[in-house]
């Protein structure tokens, strides 16, 4: 990272950063669905202020997805950062179900396995194999997440990868991220005519402000640093993922009493 009087966050200041809009993002957005099981669109009848701040949320996952592009580089052990991404995985998924498991059934992932296959694609691109072999390794682990339906599922390794790959590229990094992101959201038009266009357009332009503030917090104003409580930190992030899950669906449950 070069040194410039804007990069004023490390590490553990961008995260907390970002899960702040996620939680409150997911607090809403989840609780509707969990109110309307039957009703995938559900979101789009929150009011506009509600809709907005579920956008927001959407600041979060490209945070993440480069902390595995950098942790890749940084980590002093990358097979037990790949474990430890894998552990956390398989523990947050039972709270995981908690929420999506009466809308989406059992067959759903959450958004950790993602990071982990991502992960695991920047390693096999790495790695001393053939081009098309790293290829292939590549395209199992984008598949994997459509397999177990992970959150985040196909575009999360490629960001991931993309990140890495074009680290030292700014230019690349920013095309390829901003193909990516597009891609992603227009896959919300596939709901156009069935939901209110205005809320549709809406929701899409917050998507694609949220994706790029996270793009700007992390090219900008990151330094690449420690916080003081880094082994603190660490653990919070991976053991907050989990409680975030327990603690809308005890929100939901308090809701359904009151």
């Amino acid at each position: 990272m070069e040194n410039s009087k804007l990069k004023v966050l490390n590490r553990d200041m961008m995260k907390y950063l970002a899960l702040i809009p996620m939680f409150i993002g997911h607090m809403i957005a989840w609780i509707n669905l969990m109110n309307n099981p039957e009703n995938s669109l559900a979101v789009y009848e929150l009011p506009i202020p509600l809709l907005i701040l579920t956008g927001l949320s959407l600041f979060c996952p490209p945070v993440m997805f480069f902390f595995i592009a950098d942790g890749y580089k940084y980590t002093k052990d990358i097979k037990k950062y790949a474990l430890r991404l894998l552990i956390f995985a398989c523990i947050s998924q039972p709270f995981d179900w908690l929420v999506f498991q009466p809308i989406l059934g059992w067959w759903t992932s959450n958004v950790i396995f993602t990071l982990f296959f991502g992960l695991l694609a920047i390693i096999a691109w790495e790695s001393r194999f053939k081009l098309w072999q790293r290829i292939a390794l590549v395209v199992l682990c984008v598949g994997a997440t459509v397999l177990i339906y992970s959150d985040w599922m196909i575009f999360g390794v490629i960001f991931i990868l993309f990140l890495h790959i074009f680290r030292e590229k700014p230019k690349a990094r920013f095309i390829s991220y901003s193909i990516l992101i597009l891609l992603h959201t227009s896959l919300n038009l596939t709901s156009l005519g069935s939901v209110p266009t205005f809320k549709l357009l809406l929701y899409m332009f917050v998507m694609l402000a949220s994706f790029m503030a996270a793009y700007f917090c992390m090219t900008t104003f990151y330094n690449g640093r420690k916080s003081s409580h880094p082994v603190f930190a660490k653990w919070f992030f991976y053991i907050f993922y989990p409680l975030h899950y327990l603690i809308i669906f005890a929100v939901k449950m308090l809701m359904d009493i009151l």
